[in-house]
């Protein structure tokens, strides 16, 4: 029998011990290896970005990301929201980066100077933060100041030269670049003056400068929530859920007590306006304005006879609250909305009420004899000739002429030999003192149509 050296025995036991402890030796290189966090800003500056970032630093943070590299290509956007992203990097304790692809403009050059370091790619731009308003002019003196205190501010703050920030708002004379206009940098010019920290092509381009071509790369992605909330937002989506509403309300006017339609418009309302919530675009003010205009109109219907100030009221309400969610006004100042985003905000709106009144003309008979309709509204007629008969009978009423006490649209209440009766037009509206027939009776009211007074 042959018999081998002890050591080839320890080297065997050595071998299989480092095999066994090779996953945890990569798991531990792995761990060691700096974690960097990447999100990408393609758009304007508005809410919608505002919430992006703010999303995504928080899910840096429950990471353990070790820097952040924000990919910013943008010709700028609102000053409110910018100035939020700005602050928010500001305060980020751990480094934040910013590769500028092509284009920061106005908030995005603010965003920009709020980063620890700042890599463009070659071509790209860097400057014009003059203030504008809706019209696309420059903004009172103001504002232009205020912009420029913090540009200025948010230069000093990781190192950069203030005066050259604040020429990027409104032209100084000590910026030989300026000429007379505000400052725009390119690639070459913002090394050379000490805006931009490095050239690079891409992302992989950017690690490298930071020697960080061997970290982790994160990058980041909406959530399944985030994403069903960008579905909502969505013009054509948002032009539905319009159509539902004002469809829904118009239906319960015409049809009081059913209850579907008016679910239906509530359903729609809140799916309408919680996405533009989340994204900042529907302040409490605004949705308190929806919700008294929806209750103004459950008055109306349910307590008020007839139709009149309460429906007129909580039908404006509701029309006004849901063009204001759709801009980015604050407390009805339109100063920095586009005057292109109120009009879209108006035709959306308007859309949706023809739309609604489409949808009326062509599905409502169709509607009301479908198979599933028939299984949730009652379909037989329980005439008295059939041994029906109402707790408070009123068939003696039948054919006998009247005045509209209150405005029908379609209830109200109608006066017959000085006696108060709840009525409700066959159809259309009947306005107030028009001479009424009564047709017919239901458990709850009359039915009763407007007949012409023939003069003599």
């Amino acid at each position: 029998m042959k018999s081998y050296p002890k050591h080839r025995h320890q080297h065997t036991y050595y071998l299989l011990l480092c095999l066994l402890l090779l996953p945890f030796f990569s798991l531990a290189q792995q761990a060691a290896r700096p974690k960097v966090f990447v999100m990408e800003v393609k758009s304007e500056i508005d809410p919608r970005t505002n919430r992006y970032t703010e999303l995504a630093l928080e899910e840096a943070t429950e990471v353990g990301a070790d820097h952040v590299l924000l990919v910013l290509d943008t010709f700028g956007g609102a000053l409110n929201d910018a100035d939020e992203i700005r602050k928010r990097i500001l305060e980020y304790p751990k480094p934040v980066y910013v590769f500028i692809n092509k284009n920061a403009a106005s908030a995005g050059a603010l965003i920009s100077l709020a980063c620890d370091s700042i890599y463009m790619a070659p071509g790209a731009n860097i400057g014009a933060a003059t203030v504008v308003g809706a019209d696309g002019a420059a903004a009172p003196g103001k504002y232009q100041s205020y912009m420029r205190s913090i540009m200025r501010s948010t230069a000093e703050a990781n190192g950069r030269n203030p005066h050259l920030a604040e020429s990027m708002v409104e032209a100084s004379v000590d910026s030989t670049l300026s000429a007379g206009q505000v400052l725009t940098l390119t690639t070459t010019e913002a090394i050379k003056y000490g805006f931009c920290d490095g050239v690079a092509v891409n992302v992989e381009g950017v690690l490298e400068e930071l020697h960080l071509q061997d970290a982790q790369l994160i990058n980041y992605e909406l959530s399944t929530t985030d994403r069903i909330v960008s579905f909502f937002l969505n013009p054509f989506i948002s032009g539905i859920l319009l159509l539902v509403i004002v469809g829904g309300l118009y239906f319960e006017l015409q049809t009081p007590g059913i209850g579907f339609p008016l679910l239906a418009a509530l359903v729609a309302g809140v799916l309408y306006l919680v996405p533009y919530y989340l994204n900042g675009l529907a302040e409490n003010w605004e949705i308190l304005m929806f919700v008294a205009g929806i209750v103004l109109i459950m008055l109306e219907l349910f307590v008020v006879p007839g139709f009149g100030i309460t429906g007129i009221s909580g039908i404006t309400l509701t029309v006004v609250s849901l063009v204001l969610v759709m801009v980015n006004n604050q407390a009805f100042d339109f100063t920095f909305v586009p005057s292109e985003n109120l009009m879209k905000s108006m035709v959306s709106v308007l859309a949706g009420m023809i739309g609604a009144a489409v949808v009326i003309a062509f599905t409502w008979n169709r509607l009301l004899n479908s198979r599933s309709m028939q299984h949730v509204v009652l379909q037989n007629t329980f005439n008295s000739r059939e041994g029906y008969r109402s707790a408070n009978t009123a068939e003696h009423l039948v054919g006998r002429t009247g005045v509209a006490y209150t405005r029908m649209a379609p209830s109200g209440r109608i006066m017959i030999d000085d006696v108060l009766y709840d009525a409700q037009a066959r159809e259309g509206f009947i306005e107030k003192g028009d001479t009424v027939q009564v047709i017919d009776q239901s458990t709850f009211a009359l039915r009763v149509k407007r007949v012409e007074v023939k003069s003599t």
